[in-house]
């Protein structure tokens, strides 16, 4: 099963050009979900990877599963304001705009 068939494609979202892709329908399809999180722990188990960052959110979600099969910790990273302790800030630029 091509897992590329089960991320949804969502035209001029959230602005027009933008091709928005959901990732839910692959999450809720529980052999596909299995497969992409079998297959980053396969493609990275002999990396000696110590950690998993995950970017909020949905890297929160397949970048905790992974590290869950790996034994390893997760970090996540969160958007500017959204934690209470000292963090590092970083800006990005997103497919419509920048963000920190």
């Amino acid at each position: 099963m091509p897992i590329k068939s089960l991320i949804r494609t969502i035209p001029h979202y959230p602005k027009q050009g933008i091709q928005f892709r959901d990732i839910t329908t692959l999450l809720k399809d529980p052999i596909g979900f299995r497969m992409v999180v079998d297959a980053l722990a396969q493609h990275y188990a002999s990396q000696h990877i110590s950690k998993i960052a995950g970017i909020e959110a949905r890297g929160f979600i397949i970048g905790a599963a992974l590290a869950y099969k790996l034994g390893v910790g997760f970090v996540p990273i969160r958007k500017s304001g959204k934690l209470p302790a000292e963090t590092i800030g970083h800006d990005y630029a997103l497919e419509y705009g920048a963000d920190r």
